[in-house]
Order: structure tokens, then sequence, then C-alpha cells
């Protein structure tokens, strides 16, 4: 876990959140938070969190304190707060502010692929084969690439087995859970029960509904014979659902890390630009199945179905799914950034 830090390290965290962008840039520096409360450091979230008190309080939870953005400048919030050193997790920033904070606290940014002209002393590119990204960084910053940074909260990596799950271990009928962040905000899920049900294979699936909208949408959906479908709200239990499902449908964004953490047999949906090419890669390479784009979802799902049968049904794609994954993320992400971001602190660039 590392030992205490100094009264004078202070790391204040820049999030995008809210109904409309989500919440994962939140999660992922959760996991981070979190790292460095338990190692003394006081953590200051600067988010809109409003709007999705459940974010708020998994926030708060974990002794991480919510400062909200406020009417001033990036800077100015950040002016009084006093840190020791920024981390920035944005689409919505733009260069300049970059710029600025480097300029007055030592900055960790964290990016999905080439940080398109905002400066940096360190750069957090988590994703699939980011290790081998060569991005044209400024003169004397650092660059943590890869799956062996992924951010995973404490309550995930407490949850990773000991080893992957193999058929013997699967239920009758297979458990499936499908969820699509805090705030499903393309309304994903209900158009995935519908696959679901069009396969027609029997499971028990449990849906998290991250609103009352969708909750009502996916009760409406007629599942095929020998289905059940539960819904449920956002849930602190998350991890345990994961844990105890044979198949897990989700969102090819920030969340596929903690499930590769997690061993899971995984279908995704990308429902960003941005997942695109993760999407992709994590279907060639065998670590999950690519069940659908957005825009598949909208138009002609014959294929998405087909594939969606194909995950449910077949044990064997199964396991060599979980043994993958598994073997792909650690868990010990958050303690590797942490120790740069702090000796970054000690001695800024």
């Amino acid at each position: 876990m590392g030992s205490p830090e100094d009264d004078r390290h202070r790391v204040v965290m820049v999030c995008d959140a809210g109904p409309d962008v989500g919440i994962g840039h939140v999660m992922r520096c959760l996991a981070l938070g979190e790292e460095l409360v338990a190692r003394g450091v006081r953590v200051v979230m600067v988010a809109d969190l409003d709007r999705v008190p459940w974010a708020a309080e998994q926030v708060r939870r974990r002794g991480i304190e919510i400062a909200p953005p406020g009417p001033d400048d990036v800077c100015g919030v950040l002016a009084r707060l006093e840190p020791s050193s920024v981390v920035v997790d944005s689409y919505l920033l733009p260069a300049s502010v970059y710029a600025d904070l480097r300029d007055r606290w030592p900055l960790l940014a964290l990016t999905d692929g080439d940080p398109r002209g905002r400066v940096a002393d360190l750069y957090l590119d988590q994703n699939l084969g980011a290790e081998t990204s060569a991005w044209t960084l400024p003169e004397g910053s650092r660059h943590l690439g890869g799956l062996a940074y992924a951010q995973q909260r404490r309550d995930i990596v407490r949850q990773r087995p000991g080893a992957p799950k193999v058929a013997a271990d699967e239920h009758r009928p297979l458990r499936v859970l499908a969820f699509f962040g805090g705030t499903d905000a393309f309304g994903v899920s209900p158009r995935v029960v519908r696959l679901v049900a069009g396969t027609g294979i029997a499971v028990e699936l449990t849906v998290i509904a991250a609103t009352s909208e969708l909750a009502e949408e996916i009760a409406e959906i007629a599942p095929a014979p020998g289905q059940a479908v539960h819904v449920i709200g956002p849930t602190d239990t998350l991890a345990e659902l994961v844990a105890d499902a044979d198949v897990v449908l989700s969102a090819a964004g920030t969340s596929a890390w903690e499930l590769f953490c997690l061993g899971a047999a995984v279908g995704f949906v990308c429902v960003a630009d941005n997942q695109h090419e993760a999407y992709v890669r994590m279907d060639r390479d065998g670590l999950a199945v690519g069940i659908a784009t957005l825009a598949e979802l909208d138009g002609d799902t014959e294929g998405a179905v087909e594939r969606m049968r194909r995950l449910l049904g077949d044990v064997r794609l199964r396991e060599r799914l979980r043994a993958a994954c598994w073997a792909t993320v650690d868990g010990r992400g958050p303690a590797r950034v942490a120790d740069a971001l702090l000796a970054l602190d000690r001695d800024p660039v």
C-alpha cells in the first residue's frame, strides 16, 4: 500500500462529468484517487456531480472531497485549492488550459490516444496497445501506456478470482449481466435486451438501468421462452454482480479493463468514436466479442443477434475469453500510476 505521505501532498483531479458526458472520467480517476487516499494524500475532485448523485456518493465514500467547477476558470478554482499536483481527465478542456495548468503545477493528463497538443508532465493512456504509442510529447514528459496502468477500483480488485472461471463453474441457465455506464446516455440497454431476446437462448438476464425511463422501456420487452429479465438501478455491488455472471454485456469504454481484471467473458457495444479502435482490437485479439456499434444497433441487427448468439451459445469461447482477459490486467495499475505521480510531485519537471 505504501507509507503515508507528508501533509504537503494535495492532489486535485479535474474530471468531465454529467448526464450528457457520462461518468467514465470520474470512475477511472476514482481508482487512482482511492490509492492516493490510502497513502495519506488529500484528494479533491473538481467535477459537476450535482446531477449524478450516485457518482458523487462513490467519490465521497472513498474519502475524496468534491469541489464544484464554479463560475471561475479552472486555474482560478485550483488556485484556491492549493494543489501540489493536478490530474486532468477531460475531453472538453481546450489545450490552452493544459498549458496554463502545467505552468503552475505538476500535471498528469489522462488521454485516449494522441494528446492532440495537450501538454503535461505525465501522460496516462490506459488503453489496449497504448504502450507502443509514439506520440510526440513535450520535452521531459513521461508516458504511461497500456493495460499495466489500467485503473481498477479496489472493490473490483477484491473480487478478482484466483483463476479464470471454467465451464464447470457456469450457472444453468446462463447468468448474463448488462450495464452501460452510470448514465447510459445513448439508451443502449433496451436495445441489447432485444438482441438477447432475439437469440432465443435461455438465460437469466440482469440489466442495470441508469434511469427509470430506461427501466420502463426494458420492462415492456418480451423475453424469449426460457429467458428471465431482472431490472435493477445503479448499484454499489457491480463488482460482485460481474464476478457472479457467466457473461457480461457492456460498453467498450472505461469499464472494459475492470471487466478484464475480473476475468469476465464480455460482449461489447461500441457507443463512441473514441472506443472504436479498442472495440475492434479486443474482438480481433480474442479478448472479447464485438456485438455491435451504435450504427449497427440503429440499423439491421441481424448480424448483432448472431454475434450475441455465438457468445451465449459457445462455452469454449467463453472459457478462452476469460483466460485471456484475466491474464491481461492484474489490478495493480493504480499503484503504478500513484508511484509516478507522487515522484513527480516531489521532484517536478
